[in-house]
């Protein structure tokens, strides 16, 4: 029987997940694992060795090549791509247009979903991604689906790559790719991204990230089990 608590997020690009799972996890105490993070840095390490994808050995030897691990500073996660932090990198255009392709392959899902899993072994984690729920922790107690008007999804990537230096990339370039990004991971053979049947959905559309962290702490709240974890709520720092 589990003596830990996963909070599995799972959704839709740009919907804020990875953002409304830090501030859980700093509120919490628990620690926070970014699964895109790791499918970007995979797709980055294909990028940079020129992996062919539809080589199964080219595959399975750069897995191999690979060592991700997360590490907090300022406050902030970060991911270190074979000891090289990939932070930033891996959320530029050239690696959020190929991830799909990448986390689509059987081999970098089942390793991912293996790393994951012992990540959460015995520890309190917050974790979100697109099959967190339905494939890496089917059986966790919390599990929220974060969805938004595409348009609106679209327009809060386009502010963020707009506040990191990216001048050249068009909010109709933005848009296109996140429809692209949506078809590709909800028609996958590999664990493609479906709403869970016991996922509570939260359509962030017209909410602030406030009023989101009060919607998911309730939820925690009302499903956190009274006798196999305990829990101590409060303001935390990683």
């Amino acid at each position: 029987m589990r003596t830990n608590l996963v909070v599995a997020i799972d959704g839709y690009s740009s919907c804020g997940k990875s953002t409304i799972a830090k501030a859980l996890a700093k509120k919490l105490g628990f620690i926070y694992v970014d699964s895109g993070a790791m499918y970007r840095a995979v797709t980055l390490y294909f990028l940079r060795n020129q992996v062919d994808v539809h080589q199964e050995a080219a595959v399975a030897a750069a897995l191999a090549q690979i060592e991700l691990n997360f590490h907090a500073r300022d406050y902030q996660t970060h991911i270190t791509l074979n000891g090289e932090e990939v932070s930033e990198e891996i959320r530029q255009m050239p690696v959020a247009n190929f991830v799909s392709t990448v986390a689509s392959l059987k081999p970098v899902r089942v390793e991912m979903v293996r790393q994951q899993q012992q990540m959460a072994a015995v520890k309190n984690i917050v974790m979100d991604g697109r099959d967190i729920g339905t494939a890496v922790f089917p059986d966790a107690p919390v599990k929220l689906f974060m969805t938004a008007d595409p348009m609106v999804r679209a327009q809060r990537r386009f502010d963020e790559l707009r506040s990191k230096g990216d001048q050249q990339v068009s909010l109709e370039e933005v848009y296109e790719s996140l429809k692209q990004r949506d078809y590709a991971d909800t028609t996958r053979v590999e664990s493609p991204l479906i709403q869970a049947a016991d996922a509570v959905v939260l359509d962030n559309t017209y909410l602030s990230p406030d009023e989101q962290l009060e919607f998911a702490f309730q939820l925690i709240r009302s499903k956190q089990p009274a006798e196999e974890v305990t829990i101590t709520y409060r303001d935390t720092t990683y």
